[in-house]
């Protein structure tokens, strides 16, 4: 039986939930505060583009942990996940979003379209707290001691 490393898991969901809340103390209401907010601005791209990575990290981990197969690119391991019935079906979409958004966040840096970043960073948010409810109900199931 593999043996999943759930604190390393646990505590990257710490460093998402972290890093969410102050993106959410510091997102503004309306995309020409966000445009203005400079160092701000920057962080609040960097917080998210680590949340993302850590996302990837803790569907990489599991793959990994429950032996699921050798993946090609991060795509398989979401793929597999949502076979697996650990991720739904809608929430590996949105994590295939997410890694679209980071891959756009790291590459792109310099050339942001704050107006689309602003919209699809409000949008979402709620995604990470929907990702973690899901991990965290998977956890619970594959640490249940079943009835003999």
């Amino acid at each position: 039986m593999s043996i999943l490393r759930i604190d390393i898991i646990k505590t990257k969901l710490k460093i998402i939930e972290e890093n969410i809340e102050l993106v959410e103390e510091n997102l503004p209401n309306a995309v020409n505060e966000f445009k203005g907010l400079g160092l701000v601005k920057d962080g609040i791209y960097k917080r998210i583009e680590t949340s993302i990575q850590e996302v990837l990290n803790i569907c990489s981990i599991i793959n990994s942990d429950l032996k699921l197969g050798i993946p090609s690119n991060r795509d398989d391991i979401i793929i597999t996940l949502t076979e697996n019935n650990i991720l739904s079906q809608k929430m590996g979409e949105k994590v295939k979003e997410m890694k679209g958004f980071r891959n756009f966040l790291v590459h792109r840096y310099g050339k942001i379209n704050d107006d689309v970043a602003f919209k699809d960073i409000k949008k979402g948010l709620t995604d990470f707290e929907l990702f973690k409810k899901e991990i965290l109900n998977f956890l619970k199931k594959s640490t249940e001691i079943p009835d003999d």
